[in-house]
């Protein structure tokens, strides 16, 4: 079922909504230049263990508008707000993937009456700011994300097709569609990114603006923390390490998940244990304060 709900200055923002039964309810948020549907392997297993799913398409991602403005966390913050009146989601699980996990910690800290329970799936941690420690220089993120911007620009979507087939062979159908659905065809037939560059990097701007180690402090609910880590390549896997290290010592009540050479979208590669997770964030939630570890 696809929700709308309207934030501010005429904007819509869809939601692909599962009815599930009466468990906590899930709010799963994307990362950045992805949408809803990545989250569909995850949410067939939330909904099928009784928990209504929400998986929200961002402004400017998956089915939501496209508008000139509100490209940055605050913006991003307040539309979040904005859904979880509208649909009343009080008390909620919420996981957030990549970017969506720096906004989740943001969301929670600022208003904890949203989520009783929060999942940083790859993401939650990951900052701009700190370069000691091998992260790339602002110049350099801002090259690698232009030219992995333009990687796709002048395929067909069939082209595209089979090259995510070749890099996810552990992928489902219905990932390799949802990483397709990121990008509209041209009238010559040729696909090109949904979310143009320079909306791009005005997200990316305003990660640097707003690191979400800022609002550790007023995180007081459960925290999951499902990190990938690439040990392919080391200087990331230190990264990812130092990262989730700095979230443990800051939230007492973390609980690290490590998915070993898995790929950054984790929630693709292994729905199953993804789900898994959370639902073991579920029962952390529903035990008393006492019992939990």
């Amino acid at each position: 079922m696809k929700l709308s709900v309207a934030v501010d200055h005429g904007v819509t923002l869809r939601v692909r909504h599962r009815p599930g039964g009466d468990g906590r309810p899930f709010l799963l948020l994307h990362g950045l230049r992805s949408n809803a549907r990545m989250w569909d392997d995850v949410a067939d297993r939330l909904v099928a263990a009784g928990h209504p799913v929400y998986a929200l398409d961002m402004r400017g991602h998956g089915d939501s508008d496209l508008p000139e403005h509100g490209y940055d966390n605050a913006t991003a913050t307040a539309d979040l707000v904005a859904v979880c009146r509208e649909l009343r989601l009080t008390g909620a699980l919420l996981a957030g993937h990549s970017w969506g996990g720096n906004l989740a910690v943001r969301l929670v800290a600022e208003h904890p009456e949203v989520a009783a329970g929060l999942a940083l799936v790859d993401g939650g941690w990951i900052s701009m700011v700190d370069t000691s420690q091998g992260g790339p220089a602002r110049e350099k993120v801002v090259e690698m994300v232009g030219r992995a911007h333009s990687q796709v620009s002048g395929m067909t979507a069939q082209t595209l097709r089979e090259t995510l087939r070749g890099l996810h062979p552990t992928w489902s159908a219905a990932a390799v569609e949802a990483t397709l659905a990121d990008l509209a065809e041209g009238p010559d037939g040729l696909l090109v990114p949904r979310l143009p560059l320079e909306k791009l990097l005005s997200i990316l701007e305003s990660m640097w603006e707003d690191p979400p180690a800022r609002w550790y402090p007023a995180i007081t609910v459960p925290v999951m923390l499902c990190s990938t880590l690439p040990v392919q390549v080391p200087m990331l896997s230190d990264l990812a390490r130092k990262w989730v290290a700095e979230v443990e010592a800051a939230l007492p009540q973390a609980d690290p998940r490590w998915y070993v050479g898995a790929d950054h979208n984790v929630h693709a590669d292994h729905p199953a244990r993804v789900a898994g997770d959370l639902l073991d964030l579920a029962a952390t939630v529903d035990k008393p304060a006492s019992e939990r570890p």
